[in-house]
C-alpha cells in the first residue's frame, strides 16, 4: 500500500497540491497581496511546472502500470484546486487593474462552479457505481483553461515583454468559460439517464 501511494505518479501528484500554496505565496511575498513582476514570474514557473506534472503523472502510471486508488482520487483533486486557487488570487489581485475582473469574472464563476457541479455528480453516480469518462473536449478545456491561467499569471509582467499577454489570457478563459459550459452539459446529460432511472 505504502509503495503504491508513494511511487513516481502519485509523487507528481502530490507535488501539484504542494504547488498550490506556493503560486499564493508569490502574490504575498510583501507580507500582503501584492504582484510584483517577481511574484508573478514566480508564480508562472511553479504554474508551469505544476501543470506539467499533470500530463506526466498520468503518462507514467500508464506506462508503468502503477496506477492507484489514492492517484484516481487526488489527480482531480489537485487540478481544481490548481485552477480555483489561481482564478481566485486573479480576481482578488486588484492592484495593478490587469487580470480577472468586472465581466470577466463572470468566465472565472463559470469555470468554478461548472468544476463543482461535475464533482458532484462524479461523486453522486459513482455510489451507484456508474462511471462517466472524461472526453476528449473535455481534456482540451482544461488545456485551454491552464494556457489561459498561465497568461492571466503573468499578465502585467508578461504585458512589458509582449504587450497582448493579459488580453490574450482573457481571450483564452472566455473560450475555456464556454467550453466548460458545453461539457458541463455533455456531462449532466449521460448523468442524468442513470439519476433519472433510479
Amino acid at each position: 500500500m505504502a509503495q503504491r501511494a508513494f511511487n513516481l505518479p502519485n509523487i507528481l501528484t502530490y507535488a501539484r497540491i504542494v504547488a498550490v500554496p506556493l503560486v499564493v505565496l508569490c502574490f504575498f511575498l510583501e507580507g500582503h497581496l501584492k504582484s510584483s513582476d517577481f511574484a508573478r514570474w514566480s508564480a508562472l514557473v511553479i504554474f508551469l511546472l505544476a501543470s506539467i506534472t499533470d500530463y506526466f503523472d498520468g503518462y507514467f502510471a500508464r506506462a508503468w502500470q502503477q496506477t492507484s486508488n489514492i492517484g484516481k482520487m487526488l489527480d482531480p483533486i489537485a487540478d481544481k484546486l490548481l485552477v480555483a486557487t489561481c482564478l481566485l488570487l486573479l480576481a482578488a489581485d486588484t492592484d495593478r487593474h490587469a487580470g480577472i475582473a468586472g465581466w470577466s469574472l463572470w468566465a472565472a464563476i463559470i469555470i468554478l462552479c461548472r468544476e463543482i457541479l461535475v464533482s458532484g455528480l462524479r461523486e453522486y453516480l459513482a455510489a451507484l457505481k456508474v462511471s462517466v469518462p472524461v472526453t476528449q473536449l473535455a481534456k482540451w478545456k482544461t488545456t485551454i483553461q491552464m494556457v489561459a491561467i498561465a497568461f492571466l499569471l503573468v499578465g502585467p509582467a508578461g504585458d512589458k515583454i509582449f504587450p497582448l499577454t493579459t488580453q490574450i489570457g482573457l481571450v483564452l478563459l472566455w473560450i475555456a468559460a464556454l467550453v466548460t459550459l458545453y461539457t458541463g452539459y455533455d456531462y449532466f446529460r449521460a448523468g442524468l439517464k442513470h439519476i433519472m432511472d433510479e
